[in-house]
């Protein structure tokens, strides 16, 4: 929907506009800011809903200012709900302002909690700032699950915060910096864990929590508390019968899908031809109907029109007739792309390439996509979750080759929540001890909201698409959080099995219920990224010695050394945001250089 930003304690509205310019790719079709002398807000729009109005920053009549990226699925209940509101737009920010009023009535200043009570009636993506002149507070909320990104800085005595890292570059005195720590604990799982980024002192909020802020006597920005809206927990039932259940699962999902086509313009499904894609796909019709919203097309791109994933996305497609749009890689896709990919992934990942050309053929077509993440999290998709001893050796073994003072850091109590970390350690073995534990921690330490729903949503946004995530409907996230573990992935029944009964209620071909997991990078352009990676082995050792305290945990990941060289060339040097149409020839070698 869009991009926002802004600065508690001395706004500045040429940062703030800069800001603006910094997320432009986030919400092309307006942009404004609004300040008054403590706060000032930057917002870029992406109009999705109530395309003529709807404008933010947006202002209540009580004088509340908000900026919000995300859907309220729910807004016209809401609306309902608090009629006697002076409503003067069709659209869901608005219902915020309503929501927001209601609970401040007749009160004086609330707290985090009694924030929390009425953010939890919104259903969707969201991620809010609301600013109240009576109170002198800014209150920061995250949806759920973190579809939605909200990341924060200090920058001097102001609190700066946005969609995007990058945002903070408006700032002079902004100087990006490597957090080791957090580094050390990416190599190890794959992905940034808890609240952390990649740079220090940037941090996000926290998803399904509430911050409040103020500024003190001396005009400091300063947390005052924060609660939870939601947290993620399983709480698996003794027993499951697909006769009995499958179709209130199926049912949930479809609830999902047809929430998530509220829109005033086009949406897309993207297939990758894989069960979660190819679920969103079976079920649009009936969706779509349920919804009086046309039935969305398909987009599917892939290195060779030979590709399983392919050949799988055209079956789901012509068997569902839905409208299919393909696009085979182009040769060099890998060597064009990643710079670009580095800059709006805003981490270490190269072999997520397709996204970028994927999102970028929908985009030309809609604005919103929907998308099958987050299945493989709620219903034990991932290989790892069936061999849990053999992924905590793994994660065992790079912790043990981590620099020892990252190593401490991770395993020994020190990390602390002002630092961005929810834990204040992280044992893989602990972790990976069971399949309930494992399932858990990914849901609300990262593997979810800071890997794939960063990636689908940096890297759509990059195209000024928004994507939607239908598994994460608070229908369908309950029914599986209910799902008894074997269910899910056991020994004996194949991975997803409660999903897979759902699908067969459906009218999916078999060959796709079945179809296995594959990784969604290495499956949809493998010859490609082989051979990219086999060209790129010099330049790989040459990183690999540049990075040399990394060198033993990146033993076996060693493409993440580009990705490495890449995150320092544009978000490590103050110049960086200058230099992302250059080649990765020329951005590399100026990291080995320096």
């Amino acid at each position: 929907m869009c991009g926002i930003a802004g600065m508690l304690g001395h706004p500045d509205p040429s940062v703030l506009h800069r800001m603006n310019r910094l997320q432009h790719h986030r919400g092309p079709d307006e942009n404004d800011v609004w300040m008054d002398e403590f706060i000032g807000f930057a917002h870029a729009r992406l109009s999705i809903v109530d395309l003529q109005s709807s404008q933010q920053p947006m202002q209540g009549p009580e004088g509340t200012v908000v900026v919000m990226n995300g859907e309220i699925y729910n807004h016209r209940q809401l609306r309902d709900r608090h009629r006697t509101y002076p409503f003067t737009t069709s659209g869901d920010t608005e219902a915020v302002l309503a929501v927001h009023q209601s609970a401040q009535h007749g009160r004086g200043t609330l707290t985090a909690r009694e924030h929390a009570s009425w953010l939890s009636t919104l259903d969707g993506m969201y991620a809010i700032a609301l600013w109240n002149p009576k109170t002198g507070e800014l209150i920061l909320a995250r949806d759920p699950m973190g579809i939605k990104p909200l990341v924060r800085t200090m920058v001097e005595t102001s609190l700066m915060f946005a969609s995007e890292v990058k945002a903070f570059r408006a700032h002079d005195a902004h100087r990006p910096e490597l957090d080791e720590v957090a580094m050390a604990a990416r190599l190890v799982w794959e992905y940034p864990l808890d609240g952390t980024t990649l740079l220090k002192g940037v941090h996000q909020v926290r998803p399904g929590t509430v911050e409040r802020w103020s500024l003190d006597a001396a005009g400091k920005a300063t947390l005052l508390d924060a609660a939870n809206i939601e947290r993620q927990t399983l709480a698996p039932s003794v027993s499951w019968d697909p006769d009995l259940n499958a179709p209130a699962l199926l049912e949930s999902f479809v609830d999902g899908v047809q929430q998530r086509l509220m829109a005033d313009v086009p949406v897309g499904i993207v297939l990758s031809g894989g069960l979660d894609s190819s679920l969103v796909a079976a079920v649009a019709h009936e969706a779509a109907e349920r919804a009086q919203q046309p039935v969305p097309e398909c987009w599917t791109v892939a290195e060779n029109e030979d590709n399983p994933d392919w050949k799988a996305a055209e079956v789901v497609a012509a068997h569902h007739d839905l409208v299919h749009h393909q696009h085979v890689l182009e040769e060099e896709a890998f060597e064009k792309r990643l710079p670009s990919l580095a800059w709006h992934g805003e981490d270490a990942d190269v072999t997520v390439m397709f996204f970028h050309p994927l999102f970028e053929h929908m985009a030309g077509h809609v604005k919103v996509g929907l998308c099958g993440q987050g299945a493989d999290e709620l219903h034990a998709g991932y290989p790892r979750y069936g061999g849990l001893e053999h992924h905590g050796r793994e994660l065992n073994r790079r912790m043990a080759a981590l620099p020892a003072e990252h190593q401490a850091s991770l395993l020994s109590g020190r990390l602390r929540p002002d630092e961005g970390w929810y834990a204040s350690s992280h044992d893989p073995s602990q972790v990976t001890a069971d399949l309930q534990t494992m399932l858990n921690f990914e849901l609300e330490h990262g593997q979810l909201s800071n890997f794939q729903l960063r990636l689908v949503d940096r890297h759509s946004m990059a195209h000024s698409l928004e994507v939607r995530v239908p598994f994460l409907g608070k229908a369908h996230r309950s029914a599986s959080y209910a799902l008894p573990n074997e269910w899910k992935r056991s020994d004996g029944r194949e991975e997803k099995a409660a999903l897979r009964k759902a699908a067969e209620l459906t009218n999916l071909p078999a060959e796709i219920v079945r179809r296995p997991k594959l990784p969604a990078g290495r499956a949809t352009s493998p010859s490609m990224l082989e051979q990219f990676l086999n060209e790129r082995r010099s330049q790989i050792e040459e990183l690999m010695n540049h990075y040399q305290q990394w060198a033993a945990v990146l033993q076996g990941q060693e493409e993440l050394a580009l990705g490495l060289g890449l995150f320092e060339a544009l978000h490590l040097s103050e110049d960086g945001h200058t230099k992302t149409e250059k080649s990765m020839d020329a951005l590399i070698a100026g990291v080995i250089s320096a």
